[in-house]
């Protein structure tokens, strides 16, 4: 926990010199993702900071207590008890800011929707999950782009990828990968009989372009005619565009734009995203010792949630949560569940990390 609190403080120290460089400032682009890095990061350090100032000074009231002067002594005895309680309260703090690991506080995230088993219903559910973060976000008062979207002629939805912006975008939205499960009366269903399909969901941290390199020589661009529910063709430009990274082999098409240039630019985003979650997993396991949790884990192949429509109930499987108004929470109304999953990963990671106070 202190080496990631340490990293983050270098990481924004090293921004802030950058956001003196005259080359950067130059730059406008550069200075922008700079500048919304330095500014996730800010609340984090300053607490970060605070907290390392009142070690100190609760280990030089520890050395005061051992004095041979005893008016120091008694001054350090009195202080002790409430330096180490504004301690205690700053650490707590630091561990509510890393609930969800090292990029916790990213202020921007894609979330990829994909329709799995069941066929047309796993589409119309997959619509459903789309429209429930999308109002989820305008609860919170979040930015949401669609970034690509592949409608079914039923009306259904076969994959859509959403960008998110705003303050706890990931922290919140990161407990939703993994895989959603439906049970429900389909509407072409005569004799009235639950079928159950699936969706899986996919939250990646956005990473802004100072952390992810990424040349023209690094992947290979595919130009071709964009095409809809039938595989009939929206336009008759190639304006679609797939990229295909060389070294990992991510491979990632966009067609939703009329413009090549802006699908270009949407698939660089998503491949950025994808290339960053693939390097923190890679990075991640290497750490044979890192802390493993059931939330924490992210294993997107998991169950995660039931939503069950004849009982209007919702089942979080990873902490046994169940709530009967699935009707609520299809409206956007997901808080609930995401403040019990925070909840439960806040108290596994400040039972793990006790010792670290010491």
């Amino acid at each position: 926990m202190r080496e990631v609190l340490e990293a983050k403080l270098a990481r924004f120290e090293e921004l802030e010199r950058q956001m003196l460089d005259p080359a950067i400032v130059a730059n406008p682009a550069r200075m922008a993702a700079i500048a919304r890095e330095h500014g996730s990061l800010a609340k984090l350090v300053t607490k970060y900071r605070a907290f390392k100032h009142m070690c100190d000074e609760v280990a030089e009231l520890k050395q005061m207590a051992k004095s041979d002067d005893q008016d120091e002594r008694e001054m350090a005895s009195a202080e002790l008890p409430g330096a180490v309680e504004r301690r205690e309260e700053l650490w707590n703090d630091l561990l509510d800011l890393t609930v969800g690991g090292e990029d916790a506080n990213r202020t921007r995230c894609v979330m990829e929707i994909r329709a799995g088993t069941g066929g047309d219903e796993a589409a119309l559910f997959a619509r459903d999950l789309y429209e429930m973060y999308r109002k989820y976000a305008e609860l919170r008062d979040w930015k949401v782009e669609v970034l690509d979207a592949s409608p079914t002629e039923l009306g259904g939805l076969k994959e859509a990828t959403l960008a998110f912006e705003g303050e706890g975008v990931y922290r919140e939205l990161r407990y939703e990968s993994g895989g959603h499960r439906v049970q429900r009366v389909p509407e072409t269903e005569a004799k009235g009989r639950i079928h159950t399909s699936a969706a899986t969901v996919a939250v990646l941290p956005e990473p802004e372009d100072v952390e992810i390199n990424l040349k023209p020589d690094d992947y290979r661009k595919d130009i071709f005619h964009a095409s809809g529910p039938g595989g009939q063709h929206v336009n008759k430009t190639a304006s679609a565009v797939r990229l295909t990274h060389h070294e990992t082999g991510i491979v990632v098409s966009m067609q939703d734009e009329k413009s090549q240039h802006k699908n270009l630019a949407k698939a660089i985003r998503i491949l950025k995203s994808r290339l960053y979650d693939l390097y923190q997993q890679q990075e991640h396991q290497k750490r044979a010792t890192e802390r493993k949790s059931l939330v924490g884990s992210g294993d997107r192949s998991q169950r995660v949630r039931t939503y069950n429509f004849p009982e209007n109930r919702v089942t979080d499987h990873r902490i046994n949560l169940t709530l009967y108004k699935l009707d609520q929470i299809l409206a956007g109304d997901v808080g609930p569940i995401t403040e019990a999953l925070i909840a439960f990963d806040r108290d596994q990671l400040r039972s793990s990390m006790k010792a670290d106070l010491n």
